[in-house]
C-alpha cells in the first residue's frame, strides 16, 4: 500500500497528524507493507527568512482577533499536542520560509533519510525555538541524520530540488488540496487534517482488505465464448 502526506514543517497540525497516522499504522496489521512517501508543501511560499516574528501576534493578525487571543489559540494547540505525545513551545518558534527545508528534505529522500530529517525539522522548529530556515541550522539537522554536511551546504547554497518542491506543490493543487496534512491512500482515497487515530487506521484497513479481495485484472467478458490459447493447447 502506498500513503502520500502532503505537509509542511511549520504546519502544526501536520506534526500532529502525523504523530496519529503513526499511532495508526502501529496497530495496523499490514504495517510491514505500507510504504509513506512524503510530499512538499508551502502553506505561504511568500514567508521571510530572518525576521523573527512573534507567532502569536502573526496569528493574532491573521484571524483579526486580540493578541491575548492569539496566544490562547497557539495554547490550545500546544495541548492538543501533548495528547500525542509532542511538547510545542510556541513562546520561542520562529516563523521563517521553508523552501530550502523541503529542498533539503528531497536531498535527503535520495539517500533514504526523508522520513527522519522531516521528524527533526518538525522537532526542531515547534519545541527546540530553531530557525529552520537558517543554512546552518538545516546543515546541522542534515548531518543529525547522516547526511553529508559539506553536500547539504552545496545543495543549499544553489537552487537543487526546486522544481521537485515545486512539482508536488502543483500535484496537490491537481488533487484538490486545500490545506495540510493531506494523505492519500494508494491514488484512491484522501483523508485531510489531522484526523484521529482511529480515522487513519479505519482507512488502512479499508483499503488493505480491497487490495487483498480485489483481482488486479478484472475480465469483463464470459470466458466459455472466447477462443484463446491455454499452455500448449488452443480453444
Amino acid at each position: 500500500m502506498k500513503v502520500e502526506m502532503w505537509s509542511d514543517v511549520v504546519c502544526p497540525f501536520c506534526y500532529i497528524g502525523k504523530r496519529r497516522f503513526e499511532a495508526a499504522l502501529e496497530q495496523f496489521e499490514g504495517r510491514d507493507q505500507v510504504d509513506v512517501i512524503l510530499k512538499s508543501f508551502q502553506l505561504d511560499p511568500t514567508a521571510r527568512k530572518g525576521e523573527h516574528s512573534d507567532i502569536h501576534a502573526m496569528l493574532a493578525k491573521k484571524y483579526n482577533v486580540p493578541y491575548e487571543k492569539g496566544k490562547e489559540m497557539n495554547n490550545q494547540m500546544a495541548e492538543q499536542a501533548k495528547e500525542v505525545g509532542l511538547e510545542f513551545n510556541f513562546d520561542s518558534v520562529i516563523p521563517t520560509n521553508t523552501k530550502d527545508a523541503h529542498r533539503l528534505s528531497l536531498l535527503a529522500k535520495e539517500k533514504g533519510k526523508m522520513y527522519e530529517l522531516m521528524e527533526q525539522l518538525m522537532k526542531a522548529y515547534f519545541t527546540e525555538g530553531r530557525d529552520v530556515g537558517s543554512h546552518d541550522v538545516l546543515i546541522d539537522l542534515a548531518k543529525d541524520v547522516g547526511i553529508d554536511g559539506e553536500e547539504a551546504r552545496n545543495v543549499l547554497a544553489g537552487d537543487d530540488f526546486e522544481t521537485g518542491v515545486e512539482q508536488d506543490q502543483q500535484e496537490a493543487g491537481q488533487i484538490g488540496v486545500q490545506g495540510v496534512p493531506f494523505f492519500v491512500f494508494n491514488h484512491k482515497y484522501a483523508v485531510s487534517g489531522a484526523q484521529p487515530t482511529e480515522t487513519f487506521l479505519d482507512v488502512l484497513q479499508k483499503v488493505f482488505e480491497e487490495e487483498k479481495n480485489e483481482s488486479k485484472v478484472q475480465i469483463l467478458n464470459d470466458q466459455s465464448k472466447t477462443e484463446y490459447c491455454d499452455g500448449d493447447s488452443c480453444s
